[in-house]
């Protein structure tokens, strides 16, 4: 997102109480795009790249597309946004718009597929019902993030524009071939300081020759054709110009009809081995149909949630498997530290909750969990850690404000991360001998760093919690380094290792102690200089799976099993908050990050999701079913149809009381936690959803 974009957005939603001015919002619309270039197609029709995390180029900033009409243009924005889905179980996105003119007695009906593939992104628009004449498609490039000092070549022969700016160059054609296309001028700085902002594309001359040549801003008419026009944007690093043209020309000539489009967008189900099909009774009669249908229905839900999950992944991934946490939406700090990074406590927990569930939802992502591996051993430090956050295309120290231990010892340091990291390689270690034998070394010099951050007390040093805005001793931060060192002590790898984890998980287990807070029969938040935070934290539901991992090693004693459940039932009920709009958990007690003016804290969705999975997971700890109950409860909120899942399947990570969702959107973790608590409750044969409630539709 460039300057002149942030402050356009800013001039246009100055003033609102849920609204961020100056940021790019997902919080609409879909992304296509899987493992690579990532691309959001509004539902006003517009494009707009989230690519530079996953790839290193910027792409699109801006775009407008609409239909001329009798020489006017119809913009997108103007017309009515009829649908928007995604076509079956792919990344294919698909639009329908709609609109009429009543004195003029015209109706128009478009379709439109957006399909991003590789580096390429395809526009394909059919005129349904009406006529026009040609699709008109304004785009804002921002080779190398700039929108200065960059510069334009249209090649006349193949029809083809190219934007650049040093190593990034990108192009844009069109299927049939442009009618006209040419250069726009962009905002002056008169333009950017005015209180008013600027539609585009402006179409306005200055008399200067250079204008059109100077600048990131293309508009372009594309005649339709069979009432069809097709638009292709491409994204290179540093190319040959006259190889990336003519292969642009031959892949779009290609991809210029509904069907190659259709049967070029990637699949979903291919990570699927099996789909969630339901049962078929043998019996007839009313009683037998009405389960059927709710069978059916239930499989439906469990399929379309875990196909969304995946998808959300995959747009979130690069080609090296590392995921970036969320679209970076903020990416000029104002409001956050931005989101297009990856951090090694939400991409780890991620990886194990997707290796965690491939039994139990038939998913076949080896080479998933393989690129996993690999990327975290690329990645690691000297001293055996993992830095706070990396660019994910290739694993680069990104800016953070949690990197103490790479130039010294302080608290800004996440010793979580690492943990995190660890617990997912011990279980990829435990897959196979030879996934055993390429793990052991990362893992060994893992611990060393896992112990250099363990006090003699058995807690973790001081240093930031999960959410990144506080320093002290965590509950969550134990709670990781427990997961950890019992999944280590349960790996197939050489013994004096496991020996050393088991022990130190012991030493964990015992320190634990420190932070129960008698008075409100709970873990405390954390420990500072001494004294015990004793607020409800959701990070803190970390405990149930690390503890179920050390009751592999040692059985969990009476006494821990009841502050357990103390502890999940004290945090459960504290931080459940019910609108009009919306029901979930908040993350902390006096939590007021992203609240603009509302008054208390926000609903989360990671922090909801987590409840849930915490719930199934102490439900299988403690032999207690009431517990499942309470997490298909929440898991209903963020279900399809739910009032934390937006109409396009996605989570957003925060949503206002109101019901407007905010922040990243999707949001990685909170997916795979839906994905893993579906996935545990499959594994033991439980509904997915409450039997006395349906979601609330929002």
């Amino acid at each position: 997102m460039t300057l002149r974009a942030a402050l356009d957005d800013y001039k246009r939603h100055q003033g609102s109480p849920t609204v961020f001015p100056g940021e790019r919002r997902t919080t609409s619309g879909r992304f296509s795009g899987l493992a690579g270039r990532t691309v959001h197609v509004g539902r006003d029709g517009t494009l707009r790249d989230f690519s530079y995390p996953l790839t290193g180029c910027y792409g699109i900033d801006r775009s407008r597309f609409g239909v001329r009409v009798d020489g006017e243009i119809q913009w997108l924005d103007g017309l009515e946004t009829t649908s928007q889905t995604y076509v079956d179980d792919t990344a294919l996105v698909e639009t329908t718009f709609a609109g009429e003119d009543r004195d003029l007695d015209i109706r128009l009906e478009l379709e439109r597929l957006d399909l991003t593939l590789d580096d390429l992104h395809v526009t394909h628009v059919t005129v349904a019902e009406g006529s026009a004449d040609a699709l008109a498609a304004f785009v804002s490039f921002a080779p190398g993030g700039r929108d200065d000092r960059i510069g334009q070549l249209v090649y006349d022969d193949p029809g083809v524009v190219e934007v650049y700016h040093r190593a990034e160059h990108d192009f844009l054609t069109s299927e049939p071939r442009f009618e006209t296309v040419g250069g726009q001028l962009p905002e002056r700085l008169a333009d950017v300081l005015d209180d008013e902002p600027v539609d585009f594309p402006r179409g306005e001359e200055t008399g200067q020759y250079e204008d059109g040549r100077l600048g990131g801003y293309v508009l372009g008419f594309v005649p339709f054709q069979d009432g069809s026009a097709t638009v292709v944007s491409r994204l290179t690093d540093a190319p040959e110009s006259s190889a990336v043209v003519e292969d642009l020309v031959e892949r779009t000539t290609a991809l210029a009809d509904v069907e190659s489009i259709r049967a070029a967008a990637p699949s979903i189900s291919a990570g699927r081995e099996g789909s969630a099909d339901a049962g078929t009774g043998t019996e007839t009669g009313t009683e037998t149909e009405t389960e059927t249908e709710t069978e059916t229905e239930t499989a439906d839900l469990e399929h379309g949630a875990v196909v969304d999950d995946l998808r959300v992944l995959g747009v979130l991934s690069s080609e090296r498997g590392s995921r970036m946490a969320g679209p970076d939406f903020d990416p000029h700090y104002e409001y956050s530290g931005g989101y297009g990074y990856t951090w090694f406590r939400d991409d780890a927990e991620i990886a194990r909750f997707l290796l965690e569930s491939a039994d139990a939802l038939d998913l076949n992502l080896e080479t998933v969990h393989e690129h996993s591996a690999s990327f975290y051993a690329d990645v690691q430090l000297e001293d055996g850690t993992w830095p706070h956050r990396v660019w994910p295309n290739d694993g680069s120290l990104a800016p953070g404000w949690a990197n103490d231990h790479i130039g010294g010892d302080g608290v800004d340091y996440q010793a979580d991360q690492t943990a995190s990291v660890l617990s997912y390689l011990a279980t990829y270690a435990g897959t196979s001998d030879e996934r055993a034998r390429e793990a052991e070394p990362i893992i060994d010099r893992g611990l060393a760093g896992l112990d250099d951050t363990l006090a003699e007390d058995g807690l973790p040093v001081a240093c930031q919690n999960a959410w990144e805005n506080m320093a002290g001793r965590f509950t969550h931060t134990a709670a990781t380094f427990l997961h950890a060192y019992a999944a280590v002590a349960a790996a197939p790898i050489d013994e004096e290792l496991r020996a050393h984890a088991r022990e130190q998980a012991r030493t964990v287990y015992r320190g634990l102690d420190r932070l129960w807070d008698d008075d409100r029969g709970i873990y405390a938040l954390r420990e500072r200089d001494g004294d015990l935070d004793a607020r409800l934290d959701s990070s803190t539901f970390a405990l149930v799976d690390a503890h179920a991992a050390y009751d592999v090693l040692e059985s969990v004693d009476d006494e821990r099993r009841e502050r357990l459940r103390q502890h999940v039932d004290a945090t459960l009920d504290g931080l459940a908050r019910k609108t009009d709009a919306v029901t979930g958990l908040i993350r902390f007690e006096g939590d007021d990050w992203r609240t603009r003016t509302q008054a208390d804290e926000k609903i989360w969705t990671v922090s909801t999701a987590w409840g849930a999975n915490a719930a199934v997971s102490l439900a299988r700890l403690l032999g207690d079913d009431t517990y499942l109950e309470r997490a298909r409860n929440l898991l209903a909120e963020l279900f399809p149809g739910g009032s934390l899942c937006l109409e396009s399947g996605y989570l957003p990570e925060q949503v206002f009381d109101d019901g407007t969702p905010d922040s990243a959107t999707p949001l990685g973790w909170p997916h795979a936690l839906r994905l893993a608590t579906i996935a545990q409750l499959c594994e033991i044969g439980e509904p997915v959803r409450p039997e006395h409630s349906t979601p609330v539709s929002n």
